[in-house]
């Protein structure tokens, strides 16, 4: 598959050496909006070093699958010998040892990396507004939130700078930008793309995916990356479809429509769904409502044991070993407590001390071990849909995206991930496209759901249905 220009969606480059060309587009695009706040750094040598090899490649004929093909990659992916913090004070100015797989992935098929993007702090967020290094606008409408927690990906690929742009995905922080910034983002299979690299936030949901402007852009990255890595032991061994977007026939197709009937839908977007429901009918394909898992358990379920797991990764993050390292301290305990105080950000020590609290003695059967069982039932019936459907349709967000500032309620914020976290908790293949502009002039998408590693067929269906 060729990579695509942001803008025009026609080929940037062919096979005709104008990879350092395209890169210096790149990082010229990438400066003139610095004011999105979108990346934390340009990695401008690295970038301009590897583009002169794989221009050499090119013009020997042997360049790889992605040869001149721009990126950008969240501030929670590390890349060997540039700087990775998470978007946090206490990882400020860490310089990673090693590369994520999927760097080395990308970099071994000649993608070009040229910079690291803003995200919520430690990827906990669904605005990025709450990065240690400010907030992140968005390209459509800068008085508006990107989404988030990878929203600095979302707008790198929204503003035209890169041709796509790597997230990880714990709750919907891939779907939930792409939604607000009129992008593609797509969330794989849990185990489908190595989380080796990967700083983590919640362990059992993370998941690294693709945004880019088109369905073929978000293949290509995703073909790439997929597949089993014997430095993470929870990838998959199963092998990896090939992805060729052929029309995937007829399909039987399920929607919530308890989902849309709730309390705090946009109407705009509920009538814009139902007239894709209406349109494939039409088109042939079997479209019909199913029942939602236990819909209003399943952000609670989500946030009981995301922080939990939470509470025990960012444990390692204690001012002994690496990171942040507080200069007021005396003794161990205090370096402990000073250094963490100093370091994480509102919302980071919010999810340690929620994640501690269901995790103790006196608490734990009651929320983490309750919630453990909600989260079988909901991948349980999901399963149980997906032997009578192929895909799911839904809302990707309950709304357009909202100002800065505009939501300042932590639980009104988890609230933003209602149709979004199903897919983690079952541990499902999703993607977030581009379908519709509010009257409000802002973007919106609609979420297809998928089988467990039927991303062939996912992306196949969202190229072919709606267009993208």
């Amino acid at each position: 598959m060729t990579p695509t220009d942001p803008a025009t969606s026609t080929p940037v480059l062919s096979r005709d050496g104008r990879v350092t060309e395209t890169v210096e587009r790149a990082l010229a695009v990438a400066t003139a909006n610095s004011e999105l706040n979108a990346y934390l750094e340009l990695f401008n040598e690295s970038a301009r070093e590897h583009a002169g090899r794989v221009e050499d490649r090119v013009r020997q004929g042997d360049a790889g699958p992605l040869a001149g093909m721009v990126l950008s990659i969240k501030d929670n992916i590390c890349y060997k010998g540039h700087r990775v913090s998470a978007a946090s004070r206490i990882l400020e100015g860490f310089t990673s040892l090693y590369s994520a797989t999927v760097v080395e992935r990308l970099l071994a098929a000649d993608a070009v990396i040229i910079g690291r993007t803003n995200c919520d702090e430690f990827a906990m967020g669904s605005s990025n507004e709450n990065s240690a290094f400010g907030n992140v606008l968005n390209p459509v409408d800068r008085t508006k939130v990107p989404g988030g927690s990878s929203g600095g990906a979302a707008a790198s690929v929204a503003a035209g700078t890169v041709h796509a742009a790597l997230g990880s995905d714990t709750g919907g922080s891939i779907r939930q930008p792409a939604s607000f910034t009129g992008t593609v983002g797509f969330k794989p299979t849990y185990g489908r793309v190595s989380r080796y690299g990967l700083i983590a936030f919640a362990s059992s949901f993370d998941q690294i995916g693709p945004f880019a402007r088109n369905v073929a852009d978000t293949a290509a990255v995703y073909e790439v990356m997929a597949g089993h890595d014997p430095k993470d032991g929870t990838t998959s061994h199963k092998p990896v479809d090939p992805i060729d977007l052929q029309h995937p026939g007829k399909l039987r197709i399920g929607y919530y429509r308890e989902g849309l009937e709730r309390q705090g839908m946009d109407p705009e977007i509920v009538a814009h769904l139902q007239a894709h429901i209406d349109r494939l009918r039409a088109e042939g394909h079997t479209v019909e409502p199913i029942e939602v898992p236990l819909l209003d358990h399943q952000v609670p379920t989500y946030y009981i044991l995301a922080t939990a797991e939470a509470s025990s990764n960012l444990a390692r993050f204690d001012g002994i070993r690496f990171g942040h390292r507080s200069t007021k301290a005396k003794g161990v305990d205090e370096t402990y407590r000073l250094s963490r105080t100093e370091g994480f950000g509102p919302e980071v020590k919010r999810r340690i001390l929620l994640g501690t609290f269901v995790l103790s003695a006196g608490y734990y059967d009651a929320y983490y071990a309750q919630a453990q069982r909600v989260r079988r039932i909901i991948r349980d019936h999901t399963l149980e849909t997906f032997a009578q459907y192929d895909l799911i349709l839904s809302p990707t967000c309950p709304t357009t995206a909202f100002g800065h500032g505009a939501i300042s309620d932590p639980v009104a914020m988890y609230l933003q991930d209602i149709f979004t976290v199903q897919a983690n908790l079952a541990g499902v293949p999703a993607i977030s496209l581009p379908t519709g502009t509010h009257s409000n002039g802002l973007p919106f998408g609609v979420q297809l759901t998928g089988k467990p590693f039927d991303e062939a067929r996912l992306l196949a269906a969202s190229a072919h249905l709606f267009g993208r």
